[in-house]
């Protein structure tokens, strides 16, 4: 019986020793919301247990409570937002959380019913774009890195803030949700991925121009400063940024305008 029980100790220490054991078993709580976040920790879910970790996926519907519930230690991490929200909360909150990477982009687009590149605008011509802060500041560098106007440093830039505009393009600010019913009387519209998707545009085929995943609106994975460096985010990391996760996206998601950011 001692004999047995030697031999089981020794095995059960020489399975912790090995690579590729370690974590074997312990969960790794993730907080997400809805498509495309659950739907992406999904596919990254087996590669983690390949790893030796189980993937526990818990469900938020607001942009509030999965920062405050990772900083609370009821995650190890969550995956939902871009850097520039993460950073006014963590300001706002004081909640020491860090980006672990980027995983994909929804983003905007610029798009048209009149004209087929941006090229062709006018001088004069009417231009759309969100009025909300954070995709209005979106919208404004996003025709700055297409050269068509310049605006003020600062991160939740307006129209007020341009301070060059060659084409005197006269911008509309409407509501998110409005902008894909406003291109009829536009020149063109700097619309989200989701109002585009709902009113029939697809961005991979109908916008002129589109952020790029360089963009620093990218989705992350967030996280705790001190847990960054641990096995266990460089697991998550290495899952999230796969091979088989930038396939689902490229070949699932791009469709609908989601673009790998990785």
């Amino acid at each position: 019986m001692k004999r047995f029980l030697m031999v089981l100790f020794c095995l059960s220490f020489l399975s912790l020793s090995l690579p590729g054991f370690a974590g074997a078993g312990e969960e790794l709580v993730i907080g997400v919301t809805p498509f495309p976040h659950k739907d992406i920790a999904l596919k990254a879910k087996p590669l983690l247990e390949a790893r030796g970790y189980t993937l526990v996926i818990r469900e938020f519907t607001d942009y509030v409570q999965p920062n405050m519930a990772l900083a609370g230690k009821l995650l190890f991490a969550n995956f939902f937002q871009h850097e520039p929200y993460l950073d006014n909360m963590n300001q706002e909150k004081k909640l020491g959380l860090v980006s672990l990477g980027k995983v994909h982009i929804e983003p905007l687009g610029v798009y048209s019913k009149k004209i087929k590149s941006l090229s062709e605008l006018k001088k004069g011509d009417a231009v759309s774009v969100p009025n909300d802060p954070t995709n209005e500041a979106r919208a404004l560098r996003l025709l700055e890195a297409n050269g068509l106007i310049t605006i003020k440093s600062g991160a939740l830039v307006t129209v007020a803030d341009i301070v060059k505009n060659p084409l005197a393009l006269k911008f509309h600010e409407l509501e998110a949700a409005q902008l894909p019913r406003a291109l009829d009387d536009v020149s063109c519209a700097v619309i989200n991925t989701n109002f585009a998707g709902e009113a029939g545009l697809i961005p991979s085929r109908d916008a002129l121009v589109m952020e790029g995943k360089d963009s620093p609106y990218a989705n992350i994975i967030a996280i705790r400063a001190e847990d960054k460096e641990s096995p266990k985010a460089k697991a998550l990391l290495e899952a999230m940024q796969s091979p088989e996760v930038r396939s689902y996206i490229k070949n699932e998601l791009e469709p609908k305008g989601i673009v790998p950011a990785f």
